[in-house]
């Protein structure tokens, strides 16, 4: 009786972005209201399932689709780990983007697509079975695409087209993998424990067929989630307007790439079975490597936004790795790196959208002495790559402390070697620039002031600021109320404790 819930989910936004398409630019207010709106009514109906859920109600709704197929929409405790991630950045990306935009052109249609954009993210959330995940995920390619290449000049037309050919290319490999498995074993349905570990084992497709399968899963999931050497398209789409760029890395497409990755190791093999057909040392071994080649480009990085997709490119591959460590402590790093990476990364995304911004200033070189003409902004801005670097007592740490128990508990000690390395890496990218924001001088002007006007003052404008902080006390909350209740580490013990012993 309550899975009207799940629709009303995916319509809050849907709804409210086909109707901003057909909205005139000049109705500011009406756009903002609906954006808004449906930012909240979405987070409202995500906390009734999350609240529901504690008290042992199910949610789930079946749709016809096609013959002997259907369409499955399920709030299990994974799903509902993403959607809220999902839905809480999502509110305060929408404030921000209000804000980035106020006075640029075509915003009906970039709030139209972005609308699209948050639904398929949260349908790839709440999708109970491998069609329902395919259908929103390849949504997810073609609602981003547009928000890639808004500003629409030859560069950002580039980078849209390699950003469409790396996802669509991946799609097609899901694809491949999905249909393989299906015809093999039938529908497959999201199951706590894995839905391949529950077959009879006359059912059980031989084990060739199935590391094949896995693999071919990796890689079409590899594109979105950044693994080397399918990163190539990340970089790339930093062309991007900083919303969209935020939105990339934290919440979208990223992000649904680790989380489907998630999803097939754990619910459609099952973490045991996987161990047992050896693909979870390879995944382990890929993921370590693009974690190293990520932060050491990162290092060489002189443009912001490059440098935090690099950052991005790395991090985001904690969660493969701490999936592919075969025993709680791994899981339970990997998963709630799902939420502190999201919230760490859009505060770093934010900041740099409002450097650019308030000041033009889009380069590290460039960022000497910014920290006392926005204070703010470079607080929030520290806080994030302080907890990237693994930093106590913001969340990061608590995502690096778990994998390195995980690479103990697996007995994987090249792996905790990795962790540490990567730390180092992490702090030579972002302590330099912490150094050069408080400690060195400020220039006279800054890239948006022209040298005749006298300097100008405050820090970014209010709906650029309240969100970035908003952001930053979230990554802060999240390393220092760990251990209470419904925390992102309490509700990830719960999911592991469902996969480990379902």
């Amino acid at each position: 009786m309550n899975d009207w819930l799940l629709p009303l989910t995916l319509a809050s936004s849907l709804l409210a972005g086909l109707v901003i398409f057909f909205l005139p630019e000049r109705s500011v207010g009406w756009r903002s209201a609906l954006n808004l709106g449906a930012a909240v009514l979405k987070l409202a109906c995500v906390g009734a399932m999350l609240w529901g859920t504690q008290q042992g109600i199910s949610y789930e709704l079946r749709l016809p689709f096609l013959p002997g197929h259907e369409l499955l929409l399920r709030a299990d405790p994974l799903g509902l780990l993403f959607v809220t991630l999902s839905a809480v950045l999502w509110l305060l990306t929408t404030v921000y983007a209000i804000g980035y935009l106020e006075d640029s052109p075509n915003r009906s249609r970039f709030f139209g697509f972005f609308s699209l954009c948050v639904t398929a993210t949260v349908g790839i959330a709440l999708s109970g079975n491998l069609l329902t995940f395919f259908l929103f995920y390849e949504l997810l390619t073609l609602a981003t695409y547009p928000l890639v290449v808004h500003r629409g000049t030859p560069q950002v037309l580039q980078a849209g087209a390699r950003y469409l050919a790396y996802t669509l290319g991946g799609g097609v490999v899901l694809l491949a993998a999905i249909v393989w498995l299906q015809a093999l074993v039938g529908p497959v349905e999201f199951q706590a424990g894995g839905a391949l570990a529950a077959l009879d084992a006359h059912a059980t497709p031989e084990a060739w067929m199935l590391v094949g399968i896995f693999a071919l899963f990796m890689a079409g999931l590899g594109v979105k989630a950044a693994l080397a050497p399918l990163h190539g398209w990340l970089p790339q789409a930093m062309v991007a307007p900083a919303p969209v760029s935020a939105l990339l890395h934290a919440v979208a497409v990223v992000k649904a790439g680790a989380f489907g990755i998630v999803r097939v190791v754990y619910e459609v093999f099952g973490i045991e079975f996987a161990h047992s057909l050896g693909v979870l040392l390879p995944l382990a071994v890929v993921a370590s490597i693009t974690i190293i080649f990520g932060s050491l480009r990162a290092l060489t990085q002189d443009d912001l936004k490059r440098r935090l997709a690099y950052s991005t490119v790395s991090q985001v591959s904690y969660i493969a790795l701490g999936v592919a460590l075969f025993g709680p402590a791994g899981t339970i790093g990997g998963l709630v790196h799902l939420v502190h990476q999201g919230i760490m990364k859009i505060t770093l995304f934010f900041c740099a959208g409002n450097y650019a911004q308030t000041l033009g200033v889009h380069r590290v070189s460039q960022m000497a002495g910014i920290g006392r003409r926005m204070p703010w902004t470079t607080a929030a801005f520290s806080i994030g790559a302080l907890g990237m670097i693994g930093v106590p007592p913001v969340a990061g740490f608590v995502s690096k402390w778990y994998l390195g128990l995980g690479a103990i508990e697996s007995g994987l000690g090249w792996v905790l070697a990795v962790l540490l390395f990567s730390s180092l890496l992490n702090a030579a990218y972002f302590l330099p620039i912490l150094r050069l924001a408080w400690f060195e001088p400020a220039p006279a002007h800054w890239p948006h002031e022209a040298p005749d006007e006298p300097p100008r003052t405050g820090d970014a404008a209010p709906l650029l600021l309240l969100p970035t902080l908003c952001a930053a006390a979230l990554a802060l909350l999240a390393g220092l109320a760990a251990g209470l209740p419904m925390s992102p580490l309490d509700w990830v013990k719960f999911i592991t404790a469902t996969e480990y012993l379902p």
